[in-house]
């Protein structure tokens, strides 16, 4: 067997111990650091730091009674997020409504407001949105008649928690 000048033939077959032990260190690193990683993770979700996704719970509404031979109404909402991100209502929808707007009143000037459509509705983690007259609302044109104390069903669809079906009852503008 020949081998090269300068190396034995057992250097030539075998890697050293030196060799061998960086070889091992190189493979824990990752390794351990891979673990700790998961290990923290885990501890942080156990503790709810972590956050959890939107949870939205919308409470009976109210819609206005048109009057006037109207046909437009608005309806309003309380929409609390119990979870731990945030989440936008972008759009409604009704059987019982054609049209259906969001809508934000703003004011322009002294004892004017305008109002504005926007195309969604921040609710925050951890927060609520509470619709009112003069504040934000579902603006929409009525398909039929109703009378004071009618249910209307409406599903409120969020982008991250999707629809959520709730119920409005009719009741006079100013009640």
């Amino acid at each position: 067997m020949t081998s090269s000048p300068g190396r034995t033939a057992s250097e030539g077959r075998r890697p050293d111990r030196r060799r061998l032990r960086d070889g091992l260190v190189a493979a824990l690193v990752p390794l351990v650091a891979c673990l700790t990683a998961l290990v923290g993770l885990t501890a942080w979700t156990k503790a709810g730091a972590a956050g959890s996704p939107a949870r939205i719970e919308v409470g009976v509404g109210l819609v206005f009674l048109p009057y006037a031979d109207k046909e437009r109404t608005a309806a309003f909402f309380t929409i609390a997020n119990t979870g731990g991100a945030d989440d936008q209502l972008v759009s409604v929808t009704s059987p019982a409504l054609e049209e259906v707007m969001l809508s934000r009143h703003e004011r322009v000037g002294e004892g004017a407001d305008a109002m504005r459509m926007v195309a969604s509705l921040d609710i925050p983690a951890g927060g609520r949105l509470t619709m009112r007259p003069g504040s934000v609302d579902v603006m929409a044109r009525v398909k039929v008649r109703w009378k004071e104390g009618d249910a209307v069903p409406f599903v409120l669809h969020f982008r991250r928690s999707g629809p959520v079906d709730a119920v409005a009852f009719v009741v006079r503008p100013g009640s």
